[in-house]
């Protein structure tokens, strides 16, 4: 009885500090962003004005938030679904014993990783630099008559340019998770299915991925999640949400709205709406992708 007072003690003791932590960081500023949004106010005016759900009303009418949503939906499927895609396949690939110079490539393909997104903004900029970059310089080795490709002024492909930056940036982290998940799934599982006459993509399909599934399940809700907040880092990085709002997302529009627009309780209206979306979203990805968990 002793023993287990001692024992719960303890554990309060020890998760004091993180409580404390989530209650003064997280909970308190949630609150006061929900409370926000129902005031008109400038942000540095000791002049609030009570509005209600005005704020709400307002920004469901507008169509610049419309298009920021579509613009972030489409980021989050397009840079999940490649990075998932590409990390997969290069952890499946430099987990085979007759590669040579794995550890290399790992090394290689994590470096964009500890980068920050101004230093990658600031090269993938270069790549697409109409006159001078590499990527239209490439173009007119087989292609000398085509004009210059406006990678990030042109409304129909700037989206596409920002998703290769943040998948370049992502792929490498996910694909070393991944690898070393799949290190540690047993030899012996692979041969006995060899020995049945089991192909490679047959062994991928029936062993490797049921059994780091979970480890699958746990990164992408991560990382759609903060794909909500790097979008907004590559956007103010690479375009500013131009050309005309054409990469425009959420985040972005909340920061114009508040601290350039000086509309800051509209702003934290756009806050609440993010905070609701990024909750129904895990909710929706941790149901869609829940499975029996498989063990050896």
């Amino acid at each position: 009885m002793k023993n287990g007072r001692s024992s719960r003690l303890f554990i309060t003791l020890c998760l004091s500090p993180a409580v404390i932590l989530f209650i003064v960081f997280m909970v308190i500023p949630t609150i006061n962003v929900f409370k926000m949004s129902l005031f008109k106010w400038g942000g540095f005016s000791p002049n609030k004005e009570f509005v209600g759900l005005n704020n709400f009303r307002i920004l469901f009418e507008d169509q610049r938030f419309y298009q920021s949503f579509q613009n972030t939906l489409l980021l989050l499927i397009l840079v999940t679904m490649i990075t998932f895609l590409f990390a997969i396949l290069f952890a499946a690939i430099l987990t085979q014993e007759k590669i040579k110079g794995a550890n290399i490539f790992r090394i290689v393909f994590y470096i964009p990783n500890i980068l920050s997104v101004v230093v990658i903004a600031a090269i993938f900029s270069a790549i697409y630099d109409p006159k001078n970059g590499i990527l239209n310089s490439f173009i007119r080795l087989f292609r000398p008559d085509q004009p210059d490709i406006l990678w990030l002024g042109d409304q129909k492909i700037v989206i596409y340019s920002l998703v290769a930056a943040m998948v370049w940036q992502a792929v490498g982290y996910y694909m070393v998770m991944y690898i070393a998940s799949m290190s540690s799934i047993p030899k012996s599982l692979y041969e006995s299915a060899g020995l049945e006459g089991a192909g490679k993509i047959t062994q991928f399909f029936q062993i490797t991925l049921p059994l780091i599934w979970t480890n699958i399940r746990t990164t992408l809700t991560f990382f759609i999640i903060s794909s909500i907040n790097m979008s907004f880092l590559f956007v103010q990085a690479m375009t500013s949400g131009g050309p005309d709002g054409s990469t425009e997302v959420f985040l972005s529009y909340m920061y114009k709205q508040a601290y350039t627009n000086s509309s800051y309780g509209y702003g934290m209206a756009i806050g609440v709406v993010i905070f609701i979306f990024s909750f129904a979203l895990s909710a929706v990805v941790s149901a869609v992708t829940k499975r029996e968990p498989l063990e050896f």
